[in-house]
């Protein structure tokens, strides 16, 4: 079984985040503009920001021979709620290899444990099949929630200005497997 770590975003690992998420098969799945390194550099500085306003948890995946494969987050941290959402990104030649199911659990035992929040959203776009296909494969997660969360299923769409489908982890199914 496939093994990371998570780290806190450096940007001394700028050329290699963005040397993964321009790769046409990352970059498409993601609808990322063209950008540069100093982009990428921009938007480490503004997770950083994020995460020292309490928005954001972000981290780098890496994988057993600490090499940066992917980023993880959980964003629009709502404590009132007690709710936020999960988004990963694997380097292409890292797909496949169950990556995103063990860092996914990392990041929901923060969501859950250290944030104690009782909801983790998972949305994709719906042209993104691969996405809602690696989701799919989570034993503890809940599929097409977007009529019990319309709200969420909404601002989702809203953000990514298309139709999209909404997942959820809820904190009493994923504690039932780990």
């Amino acid at each position: 079984m496939a093994q990371v770590q998570l780290v806190k975003h450096k940007l001394e690992y700028s050329e290699r985040i963005y040397e993964l998420s321009s790769a046409p098969q990352v970059k498409d799945a993601l609808a990322l503009p063209d950008g540069t390194v100093a982009d990428t550099k921009r938007f480490i500085a503004s997770i950083l920001q994020e995460e020292d306003e309490g928005k954001t948890v972000s981290r780098l995946i890496l994988d057993e021979e600490q090499r940066v494969i992917g980023i993880t987050t959980l964003m629009f941290i709502d404590r009132e709620n007690k709710s936020c959402h999960i988004g990963t990104w694997i380097g292409h030649e890292y797909w496949g290899k169950g990556y995103n199911q063990v860092s996914k659990v990392a990041m929901l035992r923060i969501a859950f444990q250290e944030l104690g929040l009782q909801y983790v959203f998972a949305g994709a776009r719906k042209t993104n099949t691969r996405s809602q296909k690696a989701q799919e494969k989570l034993p503890f997660i809940k599929l097409h929630v977007e009529e019990e969360f319309p709200e969420e299923h909404l601002a989702l769409e809203k953000k990514e200005q298309q139709p999209c489908v909404l997942h959820v982890f809820k904190k009493e199914d994923f504690q039932q497997y780990f």
